[in-house]
């Protein structure tokens, strides 16, 4: 693990640069599992029905909404890890979900960004949800962040005592844990120990809660997210807030206030509850009279998990009729737009002229390398990285994103992280197709192309109707597509790349207490 303290002696020179007078504070919320149009002001034009989302629509209108959006990857870990380190998966190694049973997590040769913000003297905190690596060296605490308080990965993987809504079921924990057998048969100690672990919740390196109440967590995240805010304004020091939601993944779990909030079910209300963590956020900033000193970034970190039915998120127009027709569904784990096309906009009041909506081609992988250039901060050398500084974008409102934007297989068969998907201007060629478990269970037949399947997406945003390989409009564009994928093989093969460990083992699982299955930490002390 690199800290580069070199940084922290770097002075920054708002006037004369950006324009801006002190050193700015950042806020990256990643939403789960959400939906393109879970967005309310993405649909506004088409919604029947009041929005779940009222105060991230304000938030977008005062500031710059994003319609062409993306994140780096359609799973969880290595979106995660591309949006802290700029780097496809192909370079860091993390190519698709660590596990509970994961050894490692992201290597520790790349860098994160709280390692390069921390030495420049920033508060860095990382809130919510981790899913890179819980293991020693890979815990949020040694990966650059001062403060970390959250889960260690996924909210489905591990038992909780108010489950939420789930298919398959999401099974809760026993009301009593299971007796731990002194009997001295080895398989009645195996099967004892057999049941699920209970989800942990940490706060720093300690365990403070096992399992999870994720009716609770939203909460006590957000008073952990606002209790930072105002020491590090109290203090008068730069933060990094890196704030990591639950939400929309399932289980869907709300507070009590929330449920019946909405007029579309559990998954509305949990938007609802979303929606007020991220206004709480914004309300306090503005209380603490540093709002303008402080860039609001949303996003999420994957399009809608449609095996989930009723408890997964709406793509918008963006569903992918080209997959259906074949089987199977065009969102999460899928290169399909619908399953990395996602909500975007950043919100910064006095820096950003407000009500703006943006059609650049941009990247989850670009939040690493604007964040770095607004704190006046070189990028870390001796690797190539896949994001672009785009705070220029923000400054002017120019469209000029991505001109090639790659993504990766995170799932849906095939070959797991390998590039084999290219978005070049407003054309999109697939080398692979696959679709991921539909709602009724069927899955997409999976088809390599030795010629690109290729669409033009500012006529076919459905991405219904493929380019015929004969005519003129393809040929010239599938050249251009054959050199870019080639061009991005030649630059990983010089790079600094890190062949990813997704070792397992039993002992990797976090239990607060060997002795109890469930690790009930907030019922027996540990």
């Amino acid at each position: 693990m690199f800290l580069f303290v070199f940084y922290g002696v770097m002075v920054l020179n708002w006037c004369c640069t950006q324009g801006w007078s002190k050193s700015p504070n950042f806020v990256v919320v990643l939403a789960d599992d959400m939906g393109w149009g879970d967005f309310g002001i993405n649909m506004a034009d088409h919604a029947t029905t009041e929005s779940d989302t009222p105060g991230l629509d304000r938030l977008a209108k005062e500031g710059m909404r994003f319609t062409d959006f993306h994140s780096a990857a359609s799973t969880c870990s290595p979106s995660r890890a591309s949006l802290l380190t700029g780097r496809l998966g192909v370079r860091t190694g993390v190519t698709h979900n660590f596990s509970p049973l994961s050894v490692a997590g992201l290597a520790l040769n790349e860098t994160t960004i709280a390692e390069v913000l921390s030495p420049l003297g920033y508060a860095t905190a990382a809130i919510g949800k981790w899913h890179l690596g819980h293991n020693g060296p890979f815990h949020p605490n040694h990966r650059g962040f001062n403060y970390f308080f959250g889960l260690p990965y996924s909210a489905d993987m591990g038992c909780t005592d108010n489950p939420g809504a789930d298919i398959p079921a999401c099974r809760a924990c026993p009301d009593t844990p299971a007796r731990y057998s002194n009997a001295t048969s080895h398989g009645r100690r195996e099967e004892a120990c057999s049941i699920p672990l209970g989800l942990p919740l940490y706060e720093d390196l300690k365990i403070v809660d096992q399992p999870t109440s994720l009716q609770h967590f939203a909460t006590q995240l957000t008073n952990k997210a606002v209790r930072f805010i105002e020491q590090q304004s109290a203090a008068h020091r730069p933060f990094f807030l890196y704030l990591a939601l639950s939400h929309m993944h399932v289980p869907l779990a709300t507070a009590p206030i929330f449920v019946n909030s909405s007029h579309h079910g559990q998954f509305g209300d949990t938007l609802r509850e979303m929606d007020w963590v991220v206004k709480t956020i914004a309300n306090t900033l503005s209380q603490l009279h540093v709002e303008n000193d402080t860039l609001l970034w949303f996003t999420s970190d994957n399009g809608p998990w449609s095996e989930k039915c009723q408890f997964s998120g709406n793509s918008g127009p963006f569903v992918g009729k080209w997959q259906q027709m074949q089987g199977g569904t065009a969102t999460k784990t899928t290169t399909w737009e619908g399953g990395h096309r996602v909500p975007g906009f950043v919100y910064w009041p006095t820096h950003i002229q407000p009500n703006q909506t943006n059609d650049a081609l941009l990247s989850t992988l670009d939040i690493f390398p604007t964040l770095l250039s607004l704190a006046n901060v070189s990028l870390p050398p001796n690797r190539q990285y896949d994001g672009m500084d785009v705070h220029s974008i923000l400054q002017t409102g120019s469209s000029a994103g991505h001109k090639v934007l790659f993504h990766p297989n995170s799932g849906a068969g095939g070959n797991i992280g390998a590039v084999e998907t290219i978005r070049l201007g407003q054309y999109k060629a697939y080398y692979r197709t696959a679709g991921a478990t539909a709602c009724d269970g069927s899955e997409g037949v999976e088809k390599q192309h030795s010629e690109p399947l290729l669409f033009a997406l500012n006529r076919d945003v459905s991405e219904a109707f493929p380019l015929p390989q004969g005519s003129e409009e393809y040929c010239a564009m599938s050249k251009r597509v054959h050199a870019a994928l080639r061009t991005l093989h030649q630059d990983v093969e010089r790079d600094n790349t890190t062949r990813g460990d997704y070792a397992h083992a039993a002992r990797a699982k976090p239990c607060c207490n060997v002795h109890l299955p469930c690790c009930r930490c907030h019922k027996y002390e540990a």
